[in-house]
């Protein structure tokens, strides 16, 4: 398994006479579950976007293992990210028109990877387990909570050692949030990946190992919580 690290990160806008972001130290242990918490504005989407390679600073590193994805051009991030990351978001990001399985089996098939239809049987167990029992219905006509376990199933099928989930459960209904949140904790530690939710959710802050609270871009606090 492996672990991310951060060392002496600064994010800057232009614009801005302050940092973004500005992490000096923090270490994230293979297979940790960690929520990002803090005020809109305070750093939160900006740092879960560096830890995904989708992002980076004008300083510092984002050590995973060995490889610093800080040093890495715009390409081999890209591909880094498809080999390691499973991202989900609270817009979903899923495509009108293809049904739940292609959905999930898209991001495979973009990548026109030799092994893309090895993925189909793990595509359907993977929908099975977050509740989808129509594999081709149309993605638009699933419900909102529908529509994100689709999104979790996606996220894992590679599986990924790191899982980030910016605000899963920001447009769903309380119930819909609670199994999404389930799901993503499940599929997380079933492939032992490290989990990394932000949310303003203190329901879902309160499932996972470890808190970090972001103010003005600066990591103010990191604590232990109880599961």
């Amino acid at each position: 398994m492996l672990s991310l690290s951060v060392r002496g990160l600064e994010v800057r806008f232009s614009g801005l006479a302050v940092p973004a972001l500005a992490i000096d130290q923090l270490d994230l242990p293979a297979g940790a579950h960690v929520a990002v918490a803090g005020p809109s504005g305070s750093g939160k989407t900006t740092l879960v976007n560096v830890l995904a390679g989708l992002q980076m600073g004008q300083s510092g590193s984002v050590l995973w293992q060995d490889t610093d994805i800080a040093r890495l051009s715009e390409s081999q991030r890209d591909q880094w990210r498809a080999t390691h990351v499973g991202l989900v978001m609270q817009d979903f990001h899923l495509f009108p028109g293809l049904s739940a399985l292609d959905n999930v089996l898209l991001p495979m098939r973009l990548r026109q990877t030799r092994h893309a239809k090895l993925f189909v049987a793990r595509a359907r167990d993977l929908l099975a387990q977050v509740g989808i029992t129509r594999e081709r219905q149309a993605v638009e006509t699933l419900s909102r909570g529908q529509m994100q376990r689709v999104a979790v199933a996606r996220a894992v099928l590679a599986s990924p050692g790191l899982i980030v989930a910016d605000e899963p459960t920001a447009s769903l209904d309380a119930d819909s949030g609670a199994a999404v949140v389930e799901l993503l904790l499940s599929l997380a530690q079933n492939t032992q990946a490290t989990l990394v939710v932000v949310s303003h959710d203190p329901r879902v802050v309160a499932r996972m190992h470890r808190t970090l609270v972001l103010r003005d871009g600066r990591l103010v606090e990191t604590e232990a919580a109880a599961c």
